[in-house]
């Protein structure tokens, strides 16, 4: 059974046990005043109505009606010793006889009782006494009743009146909450047809609209839609993902192709001079000996290649799982001062000017040195690159509580449409492939230690004039102890 349909019973059964007892109620309190003052007024003419026995001249027994007895009241006594009946004279008009209860069971069955003689309701009251004939005391009872047509059939209509508003009442109340629960469950179906949706498609672009109050229907649309944002935004991660993994895959197995194509050809060459007889050929000794250096040259630097390749995969392979590093307080002047006297000595053709470093005495960030140097140098072996001649500068500047390294070349620069893309994985930029060595993975990596210690980047370029890289990290504003 559906919820609707469920909704709808409780309501409506909760609603017909409501009318059930309201018509009870309503029954029971008209029959109670009603009978209950014909039953007081029944029983105070009982007590003033007098049956007086005599005997006739030809000495037969009759009764003589006192009291304020009326049309509608009807009295007789029955004297049991005697087996004799005296009813009122009203009583032989009508030709109406009550029926007398035993002499054994009027204990039991004295007080009121509701009796139909000749088809008409009647109301009677009973109760025993003696009666003296002749000075004689004999047990009899008497009986007075009145007639309650006029009441039966006013509890009679009200019951049918009870009965059918009631039913009525019960079939509307049960169409309108069928019709509301309907209406109020409506939502629900939306929800439904959504989620079918999904289950069906991949489409989570939907949403569910409800102009309702908000109520409890209310926050459960906007939680399912608000789950379908979540569950939209989860999927095109997720597709995005995938979508990089593919091309990761992709731009390592041609990385890797290069190098393993060059090995394999240097090998092969190598095989096949070794393999010559003497005097075989026309490359003498020497010739022989200077290419097989040669060759030698090129499979160690491409084993080189090979080796750095996989040992920056490795570090996109720790950024991916999560995996993060150790962090201490590093003290920026003397780190900064090693990184520019090395860097002097990478290969370059530009200049390579470092700023006063002075300022950064006693300054400190909380990071890791050995990685910290490796991000710097990836920016600045990246400028060395990409600036065949001119200056690359090594400086700082200081804003609010971050220390900014900025790095600064004037070289071939970048398009702006280029720098969303830097960071990826494998990427470079288009007029730079094939001719500047390098696989694409330097500036992921240093993007990632630079995340790694709440830091980020900002670039300046322009093609043709050269770019700038800036590099935020938080100082630390006190230094330990040394």
């Amino acid at each position: 059974m559906s919820i609707k349909l469920r909704l709808t019973a409780w309501y409506s059964g909760i609603l017909a046990v409501m009318l059930l007892g309201l018509s009870a109620a309503i029954y029971g309190f008209v029959y109670f005043n009603t009978y209950g003052d014909l039953k007081d007024r029944l029983k105070a003419q009982a007590q003033q109505v007098q049956l007086r026995p005599v005997w006739n001249a030809d000495g037969t027994l009759q009764t003589v009606l006192g009291g304020p007895a009326g049309q509608s009241l009807f009295a007789q006594l029955y004297i049991y010793d005697l087996n004799k009946l005296l009813p009122s004279p009203n009583m032989t008009e009508i030709n109406l006889e009550l029926k007398v209860p035993s002499q054994e069971n009027l204990g039991k069955q004295q007080g009121f009782l509701q009796a139909v003689y000749g088809g008409n309701p009647f109301l009677v009251y009973q109760q025993p006494v003696e009666v003296a004939v002749n000075n004689v005391p004999y047990a009899s009872v008497l009986q007075v009743a009145v007639y309650t047509g006029e009441q039966v059939t006013l509890l009679n209509r009200l019951q049918n009146i009870l009965l059918v508003g009631s039913f009525a009442t019960l079939f509307a109340a049960f169409t309108l909450a069928a019709f509301l629960a309907k209406k109020s469950m409506s939502p629900i179906g939306d929800v439904i047809e959504a989620a079918n949706g999904i289950q069906t498609g991949n489409d989570l672009s939907s949403r569910i609209e409800y102009n309702g109050p908000p109520d409890e229907i209310g926050r459960l649309i906007e939680t399912f839609n608000s789950m379908l944002g979540r569950m939209e935004g989860a999927y095109k991660e997720l597709e995005e993902s995938y979508a990089t993994q593919r091309r990761f895959v992709s731009d390592a197995s041609h990385e890797l192709r290069t190098p393993l194509t060059t090995i394999r050809g240097n090998i092969d060459l190598l095989q096949k001079v070794w393999e010559m007889e003497p005097g075989e050929g026309k490359l003498s000794e020497a010739e022989v000996r200077q290419l097989s250096i040669e060759s030698v040259k090129d499979i160690s630097d491409e084993a080189k290649r090979m080796s750095r390749l996989v040992g920056d995969m490795l570090s996109l392979a720790r950024a991916d799982t999560g995996r993060t590093f150790d962090k201490e307080p590093v003290a920026l002047e003397p780190m900064m001062t090693e990184i520019g006297r090395r860097a002097a000595f990478l290969p370059r053709t530009a200049e390579w000017t470092v700023g006063d470093l002075s300022k950064l005495n006693g300054k400190y960030v909380v990071g890791n040195k050995d990685y910290l140097q490796q991000m710097l140098f990836v920016f600045i072996d990246n400028a060395f690159k990409y600036t065949p001649s001119g200056e690359v500068t090594l400086d700082t500047v200081f804003y609010q509580n971050q220390i900014g390294i900025r790095i600064s070349d004037t070289g071939i620069g970048m398009d702006k449409d280029e720098v969303p893309h830097i960071f990826d994985r494998f990427y470079r930029a288009d007029q730079s492939r094939g001719v500047t060595e390098g696989i694409g993975l330097g500036l992921s990596i240093a993007k990632w230690i630079i995340d790694e210690h709440g830091g980020s980047v900002e670039v300046v370029t322009r093609q043709g004039e050269g770019t700038t890289f800036i590099i935020w990290l938080p100082l630390l504003f006190a230094p330990p102890l040394e």
